[in-house]
């Protein structure tokens, strides 16, 4: 576990503002909420959105905007948010200049950062592993008083070649197979209350996957920052789940966007076998076919 894979993942808003001019360098404005609506009785309901007019109002210089609900998933799926097929993915990346040669860094508002390391988990997925994560987000950038603009960039269209990582990125029948295999671990990143079934996401049924450990992605941040925690305490938190290093680890959400926030704090520890399960409970919870305790 050495700072050297911590400083490749993640980078400080004083790097970054120093590098805004670099040509290698495209910063990316991820930006986006998952609203929840409160039905009574433990249920709730999720709506999922974009960002794009907060960008359009202010965003760090040189910053280009993908919406994570639109941009960067596969409108065909019958499973909400899933990843888009490399075809997709290639095209909306060339599109904003984005290609084969360049530096990601990626960052949001959100307090544990997930729609930022759902880019990165999305580049890794599909074999560019020039990415990092803007430790803190937009929130400690203008805290900082750092540089904000309104100026849309425009960069000549670019060359992205999607290299898929298959073992990146688990199915539901490969999650269920992987099921009380020694060696594999599968990890809950939402809250509590969801991962016992007294807080309900409809459509989808109460619990989790039988066997998955709760670790919800709140715990790998700094409340007050919004940093990740150091390498030390990230380490503390994966020693009292059980986790070890040569395990695979498979972690799931309810939509594949929370649990990159898991595999990202695990990333920068060193953990080699690293694996979303993209469909997570907005697919396990609607199929009856499938497994869940509470």
């Amino acid at each position: 576990m050495t700072s050297g894979q911590r400083d490749r993942l993640l980078v400080e808003p004083a790097w970054l503002e120093e590098h805004l001019h670099d040509p290698q360098l495209r910063i990316v404005d991820m930006r986006g909420y998952v609203r929840t609506v409160e039905r009574g009785a433990g249920e709730q309901e999720a709506l999922y959105e974009g960002a794009r007019a907060e960008y359009e109002r202010g965003h760090i210089p040189g910053a280009v905007y993908l919406d994570w609900t639109s941009d960067i998933i596969d409108p065909d799926s019958e499973v909400k948010a899933q990843i888009a097929p490399p075809e997709r993915f290639a095209e909306v990346l060339g599109r904003v200049g984005i290609g084969d040669e360049h530096v990601v860094v990626a960052y949001d508002a959100h307090p544990a950062s997930q729609f930022a390391t759902r880019l990165w988990w999305a580049l890794t997925y599909y074999g560019h592993h020039e990415v990092r994560v803007l430790n803190g987000g937009f929130s400690r950038w203008l805290r900082e008083g750092r540089p904000v603009t309104t100026d849309v960039p425009q960069y000549p269209p670019a060359v992205f070649t999607p290299r898929v990582q298959p073992e990146l990125r688990a199915t539901a029948e490969e999650v269920l197979a992987a099921l009380g295999q020694a060696g594999i671990q599968v990890i809950d990143a939402r809250d509590v209350g969801q991962y016992s079934g007294r807080v309900v996401r409809r459509p989808g049924r109460p619990g989790h996957i039988p066997g998955a450990i709760n670790i919800p992605r709140e715990e790998l941040v700094d409340p007050q920052t919004g940093q990740f925690r150091s390498n030390e305490e990230l380490a503390a938190v994966f020693a009292r789940a059980g986790l070890r290093p040569e395990e695979r680890v498979i972690a799931y959400c309810n939509g594949g966007v929370a649990a990159t926030v898991v595999l990202f704090s695990l990333a920068l520890l060193g953990y080699p076998h690293l694996t979303n399960y993209d469909g997570s409970w907005n697919e396990w919870g609607l199929r009856p076919d499938l497994p869940a305790e509470v």
